[in-house]
């Protein structure tokens, strides 16, 4: 049996970009300052490859610009000295990210005749004021007519979103995950906007411009993201940047400002399970109880404990319960099931 999907990351970063949006500092976020070079791909695939069993599912990932802006002689250049890893089985398939409004028929040609098989739309946001907002470049009807090509074309399509841009709001953020959902994608990232340094976003942060989330407010929003995701059975593949040794919550990192976590991603969903929690305790009516056993999976515990026990204490206060224990059961995955003692 296969392991998980194992990424191997190629950032080509601000690669292409035709524009500099509001929030964006591509070198600073993925950590890499030099520009990549064709030469160097062999390189970092085969450095990643020593590490990773040879049963497992490996994919090649541009990552970091808008790969479909290259030039098209680079694009192909940095295909070509993937694509072999794809022919000797080495590698199950490549992947990339770009921009809505660099897509074409001929170019997605191109790209499948290399192997790549997913791409991922940066489509940030599907409100109009928001998307101008943010320098975005593209309009929301640009997303829908690359997406259905993509579709149509036969890859698997992925989207990023983003929450706390500039005009964005709660339910704005509801309503782009809801038309993202309506282009049916398999697969979803959501990142919480952070104030990358050097950027404009920064400029109108320091002048009062502009007000990033709050990491309870970004947590709280990203829950009810998931949630949506989730029950209409598209995976949310990432919550949150990754942390680096340049963005991270230090006060000598890339990050002015926003909300910055190690762990973003469990503590969106610890908030997901505290509520699963609530809602069974108050079904049964066990609010008062002295004892309460929690049962889910082995690998949800440290969701619905929370971070430093904290959904234990919440409860502990809201409901008036003296004791709560959580306890695995093979039965149950990310459900719950709560009874007094």
């Amino acid at each position: 049996m296969k392991d998980e999907c194992r990424i191997i990351p190629i950032f080509v970063p601000h690669k292409g970009c035709p524009n500099d949006c509001i929030f964006c500092n591509q070198k600073k976020i993925s950590g890499q300052l030099q520009e990549m070079t064709a030469e160097e791909i062999p390189q970092i695939i085969e450095a990643h490859l020593s590490t990773m069993k040879q049963d497992s599912h490996i994919e090649i990932a541009f990552y970091g610009g808008s790969f479909t802006a290259i030039d098209k002689s680079m694009q192909e250049s940095f295909l070509k000295e993937a694509s072999p890893y794809l022919t000797k089985n080495r590698v199950a398939q490549i992947r990339l990210s770009t921009r809505p409004d660099c897509i074409d028929q001929d170019n997605l040609q191109m790209l499948w005749k290399y192997g790549v098989r997913t791409i991922e739309l940066g489509v940030q946001s599907m409100d109009e004021e928001v998307l101008s907002a943010s320098c975005r470049g593209h309009d929301a009807a640009c997303v829908y007519s690359a997406a259905s090509l993509i579709k149509n074309m036969g890859f698997k399509l992925g989207m990023q979103t983003m929450t706390g841009l500039p005009g964005d709001t709660r339910d704005k953020s509801l309503t782009t995950a809801r038309k993202v959902i309506s282009m049916a994608p398999e697969i979803v990232r959501i990142y919480p906007v952070l104030v990358i340094k050097g950027t404009e976003l920064e400029r109108q942060y320091i002048k009062g411009n502009y007000l990033p989330q709050r990491l309870e407010e970004a947590v709280e929003l990203c829950a009810e993201l998931l949630k949506l995701y989730e029950s209409n059975n598209i995976k949310v593949i990432r919550i949150g940047l990754q942390a680096t040794a340049n963005i991270n919550e230090d006060s000598q990192s890339d990050v002015a400002a926003g909300p910055v976590h190690p762990a973003f991603r469990q503590l969106v969903e610890s908030r997901l399970m505290l509520e699963k929690v609530e809602t069974a305790i108050e079904r049964q009516g066990l609010a008062g109880s002295p004892r309460l056993v929690i049962y889910t999976g082995v690998s949800n515990i440290s969701n619905v404990v929370g971070q430093n026990k904290s959904n234990i204490e919440i409860l502990k206060r809201k409901y008036a319960i003296r004791d709560i224990k959580v306890s695995p059961c093979q039965q149950l995955s990310k459900e719950v099931t709560v009874s007094a003692m």
